[in-house]
Parts: C-alpha cells; sequence; structure tokens
C-alpha cells in the first residue's frame, strides 16, 4: 500500500463522514462537489471534506483507493457510498437519509 493510500484510508478510517470533492465547501470547484455538499448540508450531515484540487496525489490515489473514476467520492464509516449522480439517486428517493440513521450518523436538519 503506498504512502498516499495509506492517508486515505486514514482519513476514511478516523471520520464517519468524509468527502473527497473539487474545492471546499464554501467554495466548491465543481458542479457535482457542490451538489454533494449542497445535499449533505440540507440533511444536516456533520461531514470532513477533503479539497482533492491542493493535493495531486490524493486527486489521484482516491481514484485507485475506491476503484471509482470521479470526484467528489463520498465515505461513510470507512465505506464508499458513491459519486454525485449516487448521492443525488439517494437523496431524491430518500435512501440516503435512511443510510445516515442506520450507519448511526446524526442528521441535524432532519
Amino acid at each position: 500500500m503506498t504512502d498516499v493510500q495509506m492517508r486515505i484510508g486514514d482519513e476514511v478510517k478516523n471520520n464517519p463522514v468524509v468527502l473527497f470533492m473539487k474545492g471546499t465547501p464554501v467554495f466548491p470547484q465543481c458542479g457535482f462537489s457542490a451538489a454533494v455538499v449542497q445535499i449533505l448540508s440540507h440533511l444536516g450531515v456533520k461531514f470532513k471534506a477533503i479539497d482533492v484540487l491542493k493535493d495531486p496525489e490524493i486527486r489521484q490515489g482516491i481514484k485507485e483507493f475506491s476503484n471509482w473514476p470521479t470526484i467528489p467520492q463520498l465515505y461513510v464509516k470507512g465505506e464508499f457510498v458513491g459519486g454525485a449522480d449516487i448521492i443525488r439517486e439517494m437523496f431524491e428517493s430518500e435512501e440516503l437519509a435512511t443510510y445516515f440513521a442506520e450507519h448511526g450518523i446524526a442528521l441535524e436538519n432532519a
């Protein structure tokens, strides 16, 4: 396992909800990242955001870590949940709130 894979693994293990995204929650740098931030904020989920634009190693490494080609990527309790399309679909079908509840993640706006 490479150094960057270990760093990603530590972030995913040590934070209940992690979003690897382009930009920051306040200034997302792509529409897909902005959409996921908006959904998480709407639900009131506390999450750690990691800006892949600041670290090219993480930007490439996260794609290998998850075997998923696009960013953003959402992890909950160490599990890869999905990218923007999956998160949007889960949110619209109300699966996402249920998923967070089943994993013990508090929804402040529910």
